[in-house]
């Protein structure tokens, strides 16, 4: 974990989600596949920390209210592209979502299993998914997709890059669940249990947990919704995400080394 997660005072759950083992026995690339949380609180050290990787492409998976209500914090000289969506992609953060008339931890968890069998098909998500593939596919340098807490919507699009990688899926399962030891794991449910309570009401720290943190269930849970409606993996990627064979071959080239 130390070799991937990068430390940052404001920025929760930024890594380098490359490094594993993909396709035919070849290593995805270091340095070039960049994931975390949202840039509102970022300090300046963090800023300087982030700018120094240079990112070129930034594909922002929160919808227009999600990025009002807490801008991301840009380097001075910050030039990198940054991809949005013009709609609500989730309307809320999904353990915010999740949060919607539960008390107890069990019914946090429950609702999150629930939000992930529809993940794969949320219509304003999905353009989101198309786009930071493509952003891959076009291989123009580092990249960095981050939402909200940098778990849910970012997990999901991460582990599906990461599939076409070839990545296996006790790898993929590892690196999504990462997520609940990366970073500064306090100041992460701090955040999430301010921004949970404005819109939920006073929800027990137990079940603030759950919401915050994530279970290799779900993931299985939207990956395996999506293969069940279309098929397979591969064919809901083809046929919902437009990563066809040709795609998939040319994110190989670009992200995989011998």
């Amino acid at each position: 974990m130390q070799t991937r997660v990068l430390k940052l005072d404001g920025v929760h759950n930024f890594r380098d989600y490359g490094l594993y083992a993909g396709a035919d026995g070849a290593k995805i690339k270091p340095g070039l596949l960049w994931r975390s949380a949202q840039h509102g609180d970022a300090s300046d050290q963090d800023l300087a920390d982030i700018h120094v990787l240079g990112i070129r492409t930034v594909v922002d998976l929160r919808g227009p209210s999600e990025r009002e209500a807490k801008p991301c914090r840009r380097h001075p000289e910050f030039a990198a592209q940054v991809f949005v969506y013009p709609e609500e992609t989730a309307g809320l953060a999904l353990h915010t979502e999740a949060a919607d008339g539960v008390i107890t931890a069990a019914e946090a968890r429950a609702a999150m299993v629930r939000l992930y069998e529809g993940i794969p098909f949320r219509e304003n998500l999905v353009p989101m998914i198309r786009c930071y593939l493509e952003v891959l596919r076009r291989a123009e340098g580092p990249s960095l997709v981050h939402c909200v807490a940098g778990k849910d919507r970012t997990g999901f699009a991460v582990a599906l890059a990461q599939h076409v990688l070839g990545v296996s899926q006790d790898d993929i399962v590892a690196d999504y669940v990462l997520t609940n030891q990366a970073g500064n794991i306090e100041a992460r449910i701090a955040a999430g249990a301010q921004q949970i309570r404005a819109h939920r009401g006073n929800i027990s720290d137990e079940t603030i947990r759950t919401l915050m943190g994530v279970e290799a269930e779900y993931l299985e849970t939207a990956f395996a919704h999506a293969a069940a409606r279309h098929g397979s993996l591969d064919a809901y990627l083809a046929e919902v995400i437009g990563v066809d064979a040709s795609a998939r071959e040319d994110l190989r080239r670009a992200y995989l080394e011998a």
